[in-house]
């Protein structure tokens, strides 16, 4: 969960980039509301995927705005300093719009806007929602004022870059039921069982490591000779000696999440396959060991790059890695092209692969946190093609 010191803490980085003159901020984002408020819909609940709001105030209060049933699901106490809650399904009367109970909670805190003038996240929130409070609403950019706030939403996932302890320690209690799940992957993937078997029993262990029903998502596919390259979710294939199997999944926890990646071999692997692993270690390690923020996203996806070039094969087909948290993936890219540059506080993942027609495909990850004088590896799965 998020801690109330680090919601506070993200307010007052939110509150330090917003303009004077600003006095409440609307949010409708429900990784947002989350970000600042600790508030989550449980997305394994009857309520997954309804809307609420998170009014911030630059006097520091933070009011929630959700109706019954979706406030019931929370999966902890969120950090506010008040909450209106309006009744939607009472098991009395029939239902309405419930969307509309939001338009009810806005009018029940008017009080707290009515009189000022704020911002909207116009990307989290709805044009019903907009339209509500639009006479208060000011317009972004604002004249004179910093034009790289050119939405509250974007501002928003730029100050998200920078993690607190109490997201990487959500992070890193994803990726321990990763762990656990590609532990449980090396004696599932034999020889006759089916990607989805793999992807049941990998699944089983990581919500039983993180103790909570959760998300469980990514690559569980298998890869050969035949089919060099395959993703998305497990069908019903049946693993034979010889094949590949990718293991490259999230584990999603309060909203966080995890992304790291193994890939066995089913039964022995070859000399080519074994050649093709240690290529994507290299890179992989070549890239670990430059590291740190201020480094360009393209120099690490050069250096992965350099290693598979330097051993006789293509270079990186896709991202070296990319930045973890609520979304999939987050800022930085490390691709050749990218803008972006490493910063303290990002924490990214690192994947290379190789893709070989004759051979198959596989590629590996960690996950890291960036620091001015290098990166700290948050994830300890064992990286190989066969179990230690």
């Amino acid at each position: 969960m998020l801690t109330a010191e680090g919601c506070l803490e993200r307010r007052k980085n939110l509150w330090s980039r917003i303009p004077t003159g600003v006095d409440w901020v609307l949010i409708g984002d429900a990784r947002h509301v989350q970000y600042f408020s600790n508030f989550r819909i449980n997305p394994v609940s009857f309520s997954a995927d309804q809307r609420c709001l998170l009014l911030l105030q630059r006097s520091g209060a933070a009011t929630l705005l959700a109706d019954n049933f979706a406030r019931r699901t929370a999966v902890n106490d969120p950090v506010v300093d008040d909450e209106i809650i309006i009744p939607w399904y009472t098991h009395k009367k029939s239902v309405t719009n419930r969307d509309h109970a939001l338009l009810t909670a806005l009018e029940g805190c008017r009080n707290r806007w009515s009189t000022t003038n704020g911002l909207v996240e116009a990307e989290g929130v709805t044009q019903a929602v907009a339209a509500v409070v639009a006479e208060n609403t000011l317009p972004l950019p604002m004249s004179g004022q910093d034009q790289s706030l050119s939405s509250v939403g974007t501002l928003i996932r730029e100050l998200r870059r920078q993690k607190l302890p109490d997201e990487i320690a959500l992070l890193k209690r994803c990726m321990s039921a990763g762990h656990a799940g590609h532990a449980a992957a090396f004696s599932a993937a034999k020889a006759g069982a089916t990607e989805l078997e793999v992807y049941l029993s990998t699944q089983r262990a990581a919500e039983l490591s993180a103790g909570c029903a959760c998300v469980v998502y990514g690559d569980f596919r298998a890869t050969n000779a035949e089919v060099h390259k395959a993703g998305g979710l497990p069908t019903e294939y049946a693993l034979r000696g010889g094949d590949l199997f990718i293991a490259d999944y999230s584990v999603i926890i309060h909203g966080y999440r995890s992304d790291f990646t193994n890939t066995i071999a089913v039964g022995d692997p070859t000399d080519d396959q074994s050649r093709q692993f240690e290529a994507c270690r290299g890179a992989l390690l070549a890239a670990e060991s430059v590291l740190k923020a201020g480094i360009r996203a393209s120099e690490v996806y050069d250096v992965a790059s350099a290693v598979l070039l330097d051993r006789g094969y293509p270079a990186l087909t896709h991202h070296c890695g990319h930045g973890l948290g609520m979304e999939h993936p987050e800022p930085p890219i490390l691709v050749p092209e990218s803008d972006d540059v490493l910063r303290d506080g990002d924490v990214i993942t690192l994947e290379p692969g190789l893709y070989i027609n004759g051979v198959g495909g596989m590629r590996f990850e960690h996950n890291y946190a960036v620091t001015p004088i290098g990166a700290e590896r948050l994830s300890n799965h064992h990286i190989g093609l066969t179990e230690v």
